[in-house]
């Protein structure tokens, strides 16, 4: 633990079918963190890890207002999501004390609408995997080993019921973008760039898991943080 405090508490939000434990403990965020003299809050969303499966909405406004619960304690806070994670840390400046926001690996489309839930249960029940291969793909994240796919599958309806739809002016704070140079998730993330004034973006190696766990990816972060 470093002898001096260099900024504030930084939030790591994960993405969609993870946890924080997969997502950033595991890559060596809260050890870098730790390093360069911050404490780090590593939540795990509704109805993904150790958290409970949700009893109420599990749309974006609902995980948004636990997230920004979750730091309201403190004066203020720098935030790192990552996809889902990214969508959602987009809306948390007009909620919590946002210093610096950095969101990676994040789409500028709603990215669960075009998902057949159904199909993906009865994957997760034990069908056949589904011919979409959007569908097919978030079956297998539902499905994957410690998962709650029913959870998960009305994480899913809840968000595409309150779709993103990002605007300009939504975030005034400086703000890093980061995307994979392979990533298909985080493609024309430049849209979002141009809507938060004097956002950069850096390109990282790797597709959408990769990069999250790119040494550049938390060099970018670190250097945007620092």
């Amino acid at each position: 633990m470093p002898e001096t405090v260099s900024g504030p508490p930084v939030l790591l939000v994960h993405g969609f079918a993870s946890d924080g434990h997969t997502d950033w403990i595991t890559t060596g965020w809260p050890s870098a963190l730790t390093a360069a003299g911050r404490e780090v809050v590593v939540p795990d969303l509704p109805g993904h890890g150790s958290s409970p499966a949700p009893t109420g909405s599990a749309g974006a406004k609902a995980m948004c207002a636990e997230l920004a619960r979750l730091v309201s304690r403190l004066s203020e806070v720098d935030i790192v999501g990552y996809s889902l994670g990214a969508r959602l840390s987009w809306e948390l400046p007009a909620q919590a004390p946002v210093r610096r926001l950095v969101l990676g690996g994040v789409s500028p489309v709603e990215p669960f609408g075009a998902v057949d839930v159904a199909a993906a249960l009865a994957f997760a029940d034990g069908g056949k995997t589904p011919a979409d291969p959007l569908t097919g793909m978030i079956a297998h994240m539902i499905t994957a080993p410690g998962r709650n796919p029913a959870a998960l599958a009305r994480c899913i309806e809840d968000l595409r019921a309150e779709p993103f739809a990002p605007a300009a002016g939504a975030i005034s704070v400086p703000t890093r973008f980061v995307a994979g140079t392979g990533d298909p998730v985080s493609q024309g993330i430049e849209t979002l760039v141009d809507l938060v004034p004097g956002a950069d973006l850096v390109r990282v190696p790797g597709d959408h898991g990769g990069a999250l766990r790119s040494p550049e990816f938390k060099t970018a972060v670190l250097d945007f943080l620092a």
